[in-house]
């Protein structure tokens, strides 16, 4: 048993602060299906957005960058650094135009916009699809991660770590509510992170490394040190590069990162109290999330190469552990394995702080769905606040029973990354345009949604026995994007719209604004100069180049300090001043309530 008395006690204390929490606020939480999904859209912005890094960064999160970096290089985690551009066009664009439709839930949107039984079916699917199916296998995910943790740190079983992390998520998430998981999710984020620096620390300082110095121009780490691709290795160069950051981020659906805001993120803007902490809300989160906190991950990654340099080192060192689940995602609770007693306690802590901000958030997210948009919609639309509150309760506990089951059939980390991708791929874009575009309508996100899962499916379980040679992800990413675009675009222009009636209601409630919006702006009486009042998505454009200039700066500047190469260090240092500069000049111009 790695944990000693001292560990255990620091990890106890950790669950207890997270129970008081959620029983504190359980009586203010429980009096509506707004204060229990939306905190009564009081919160303050800088609390949600720590709450968006919080529920961002699990436990499996750094297990995903080790995958990476030991498979990759540095390099590879482009494949989710690409994803910056979807957060700053959200934040920019798409938040203050999610705070001013005023719903509850994203899904709610869909009859906000679109008109019909099929606004209504859309709703109703997507929230089983995605509150249910979609959620279990997120949640199944992360658990994985915590699995890996438990055997290498209490050498617990997977049952017995499912199920002592389920009653303990399910309990303050369960009665606290929203209000209750921002509010853990603070100090969990600040638990985590001083976990992560200190373990980074003190795992590149062990005698078998020597210091950053000595790690750095170690010959298993140097090749694994550049921030970008070779560019004479073309596959490495089309996947972890360019695909990324000409396709992935505007075209893929992924939970946290999705095209157009939405999932828990679009819950968090909601939550704020008006268009202006919404904005600030998820600018906070996409400069923490992509610029300050990867390189603790990213070091003990790089230290892992020294220390465990290729799989079978890791099963010698954990014979009892299933050798299933001992992929390269397994060195980093490996190298946890290392630290002090004390610390090795507040690390676990950290991690499983990690883990229950995730999946409490997207406990209570699932749960939204199924209740705001399954159960009071089409079930019992006369349901009392405490009923809704209940079935809310109800469904927190069965999603997380479902995603422990499900989590025990997974193995790896990056596997389910690249399935979440693939199923996603191709409707990113729809997300995008349905604020700007009124042709878009609800059949045409249907037959996106199944044309994307078909496609997932076909590449999962058809074409391995098809014969034919088996394809790269990146070559299954541009052909699932291009061909569920095609057909959703089709569909776009060829099928009935929506009803004029509707999209003139929209357009009063949002006020989207632009070139796509003018057969219906010319039709809505607002002193005939809607567009020139309303259309600053160029400038939001302009704000969102400039401020992920800006976070890559910061994120390139980091790395190079710790490379101890000043010359690029200061380099990226004062373009990374210049372009946050120009986007403190650009918000000036910005409208926002």
């Amino acid at each position: 048993m790695l944990l000693n008395s001292i560990d255990w006690l620091i990890i106890i204390l950790f669950f207890i602060l997270s129970l008081v929490i959620g029983l504190y606020v359980a009586k203010q939480s429980g009096k509506s299906a707004a204060d229990f999904f939306l905190s009564g859209r009081t919160m303050p912005w800088w609390l949600l957005g720590i709450s968006m890094v919080a529920t961002t960064f699990s436990c499996d999160t750094p297990n995903l960058v080790t995958d990476m970096v030991r498979q990759h290089g540095v390099a590879g985690n482009w494949m989710w650094w690409a994803f910056l551009l979807t957060g700053m066009l959200t934040v920019f664009v798409y938040a203050k135009l999610w705070r001013r439709s005023k719903v509850m839930t994203d899904l709610e949107f869909y009859e906000l916009r679109y008109s019909g039984k099929e606004a209504a079916f859309l709703r109703g699917f997507r929230a089983i699809y995605l509150g249910f199916f979609f959620n279990i296998m997120v949640i199944a995910l992360v658990s994985l991660a915590l699995i890996k943790i438990g055997a290498v740190m209490m050498q617990w079983s997977p049952a017995q770590t499912m199920i002592v992390a389920a009653v303990i998520t399910v309990t303050y998430s369960a009665f606290g509510g929203l209000r209750g998981i921002i509010l853990t999710d603070f100090f969990q984020f600040i638990i985590s992170m001083i976990g992560a620096i200190g373990a980074a620390v003190i795992l590149i300082n062990m005698p078998e490394i020597g210091g950053l110095e000595k790690m750095i121009q170690h010959p298993a780490v140097v090749p694994k040190l550049n921030m970008f691709p070779d560019v004479h290795n073309y596959d490495a160069l089309i996947g972890l590069l360019v695909l990324p950051l000409l396709i992935q981020w505007w075209s893929v659906w992924y939970p946290g990162s999705e095209p157009g805001g939405g999932g828990y993120i679009a819950q968090r803007m909601l939550s704020a109290k008006n268009e202006k902490d919404a904005v600030k809300a998820s600018l906070l989160f996409n400069i923490t999330h992509y610029a300050l906190r990867p390189w603790p991950w990213i070091l003990v990654a790089l230290a892992s190469l020294i220390i465990f340099p290729d799989l079978e080192s890791i099963r010698q060192q954990f014979p009892n552990v299933d050798v299933h689940i001992i992929k390269n995602d397994f060195a980093y609770p490996a190298m946890l394995s290392f630290l002090p007693n004390g610390f090795l306690g507040l690390v676990v802590a950290a991690l499983i702080a990690a883990y229950m901000s995730t999946v409490s958030t997207q406990l209570n997210w699932g749960s939204s769905y199924i209740v705001n948009d399954f159960y009071n919609r089409f079930i019992n639309k006369e349901a009392s606040e405490k009923k809704l509150v209940l079935v809310g309760r109800i469904s927190t506990v069965g999603l997380m029973i479902l995603a422990g089951i499900f989590a025990l059939m997974l193995q790896n980390a990056l596997q389910a990354f690249e399935i979440l991708l693939q199923i996603g791929a191709g409707t990113g874009l729809i997300f995008i345009l349905r604020w700007f575009w009124w042709r878009i309508n609800a059949l045409t996100e249907l037959v996106a949604m199944l044309v994307s899962f078909l496609v997932a499916l076909y590449f999962a379980f058809i074409h391995p026995h098809t014969g034919l040679p088996e394809w790269s992800s990146a070559i299954k990413l541009i052909t699932g994007v291009g061909f569920t675009t095609l057909v959703w675009m089709l569909v776009a222009v060829f099928s009935k719209p929506t009803d004029e009636e509707k999209l003139i209601s929209f357009y009063k409630a949002i006020y989207p604004g632009g070139p796509g919006w003018r057969h219906i702006a010319q039709k809505v009486n607002h002193k005939n100069n809607t567009e020139t009042d309303y259309w600053d998505v160029p400038m939001s454009i302009l704000a969102m180049i400039v401020g992920s200039l800006g976070v890559y700066s910061t994120l390139f500047a980091t790395g190079y300090w710790i490379y101890q190469n000043y010359t690029f260090a200061f380099g990226f240092t004062v373009l990374s001043v210049v372009f946050f500069f120009i986007l403190s000049r650009i918000w000036r111009k910005l409208q926002m309530d």
